[in-house]
């Protein structure tokens, strides 16, 4: 898959492509990353991509004609349908579906807008897909897009060390949509002397089981306490037991905060 980003900061993505354990999607090409300098696009001696918003107003504006230019430079090198993706905050906001459904795709130009926002008239002739990552705002469109492509890019068979990794994670249909469970390691008491914590014991026990009991158990009172909005998608798709149903309904009669409306 192939990702074109129009940014006027490309020196950001270098770190960003080249440090951690994606990288190896992006080293490999499984997931293409080019970048295209707005200010390329620009005409005059100061390669002016903004102006003053008409009626007034604080900031500057991002004006058409240079992400047009840009835009169909890279749809004229790509050869494809390619959709063109703003991060705004009119977005469908993303989540896990959205980034397997990017995972699989042959991807995007991602457009990364800066300053008070881009002029409409671009937006309305050549924006497909607009995408948030929460109600919130950020100085630019770049965050989101590394956050995109890194949420695909780790997706990519071969990226991770364990290849089924990214199947325990929160959000996951293979954990029913439901948040992960808490997770420790070596040494198995920590802390200091007198107030030390040590790892639950059923994760010592060798206990196979039990220990994916403890987990489910401990997914089920995470999601109801601070997602309850899950477990009911999860109820409404059918994907508790009975047994689980009951659990869910004795946490919040030990006083955990579960939304009992939801059960």
């Amino acid at each position: 898959m192939r990702f074109d980003v129009i940014t006027l900061f490309p020196e950001l993505f270098a770190p960003f492509l080249t440090s951690g354990v994606t990288r190896r999607a992006y080293s490999t090409g499984q997931v293409d990353v080019r970048l295209w300098n707005l200010r390329d696009f620009a005409d005059g001696n100061y390669r002016r991509v903004d102006d003053r918003p008409f009626g007034g107003g604080p900031g500057m504006v991002m004006m058409a004609e240079p992400l047009a230019q840009c835009l169909r430079t890279v749809r004229a090198e790509r050869a494809d349908a390619a959709p063109a993706v703003l991060f705004s905050p009119i977005g469908r906001r993303l989540d896990h579906a959205g980034v397997v459904a990017w995972s699989a795709s042959a991807g995007a130009v991602l457009v990364c807008g800066r300053y008070e926002g881009i002029d409409q008239r671009f937006i309305d002739r050549y924006i497909d897909v607009q995408v948030s990552l929460g109600d919130f705002v950020l100085s630019g469109g770049e965050i989101a897009a590394m956050a995109l492509l890194d949420a695909v890019a780790r997706l990519q068979p071969g990226v991770l060390n364990d290849q089924d990794s990214h199947q325990l994670d929160s959000f996951n249909p293979a954990l029913d949509g439901l948040l992960d469970c808490p997770h420790y390691t070596r040494p198995d008491s920590w802390g200091p002397p007198g107030d030390d914590v040590r790892v639950p014991d059923v994760l010592m026990s060798g206990h196979h089981a039990q220990i994916e009991s403890w987990r489910r158990q401990q997914r089920l009172s995470l999601t109801a306490t601070h997602r309850p909005d899950l477990i009911a998608a999860a109820r409404a798709a059918g994907r508790l037991s009975a047994q689980e149903e009951s659990f869910l309904t004795g946490l919040a009669q030990t006083g955990i905060k579960v939304d009992n409306s939801l059960l």
